[in-house]
């Protein structure tokens, strides 16, 4: 028979890749997965940076305007509890008071919002994924543990 030719069901050596070829194939893999893993995470970090500042930017012009209508109104309420006939300085500083209690319930509410900010799951998610595929293994459950090898 001529060469390159199957005998018997059997595959000539020519067919098969070589060894350093295997090694490049897989070098190459590992190189395009690890560049994909990160590509996913700075996407995912650009959206919510541009969120964020997007976000932040709002809060300081409403900020602005705030302070502007806080001040005006608090000289406005302070003048008409003066005119209910409560004496200046109790009426200035009932409207502070009020504006104290306003400020403790926005920075509460302010803190519970920044807490929801998280890592990048999805990258995460993916990372421990191709890691597992890699040294063929389960995924690490959430508490870090990771399952029985896959066979």
């Amino acid at each position: 028979m001529a060469d390159g030719q199957t005998q018997a069901g059997q595959q000539t050596v020519k067919d098969e890749p070589t060894l350093g070829q295997l090694v490049a194939s897989a070098s190459r893999d590992l190189s395009l997965l690890i560049r994909s893993e990160i590509e996913l995470a700075k996407t995912e970090v650009r959206v919510d940076a541009r969120n964020a500042a997007k976000g932040g930017a709002m809060f300081g012009g409403a900020a602005f305007l705030g302070l502007l209508a806080v001040i005006l109104l608090s000289i406005a309420a302070a003048y008409g509890l003066t005119a209910l006939g409560l004496h200046a300085g109790f009426a200035f500083l009932i409207v502070a008071g009020v504006y104290l209690l306003i400020a403790g319930i926005l920075a509460l509410v302010g803190v519970r919002a920044v807490k929801k900010v998280g890592p990048p799951k999805r990258t995460i998610r993916t990372a421990r994924e191709s890691v597992a595929a890699i040294t063929n293994r389960r995924p690490a459950v959430p508490d870090g543990r990771a399952g029985p090898p896959r066979i």
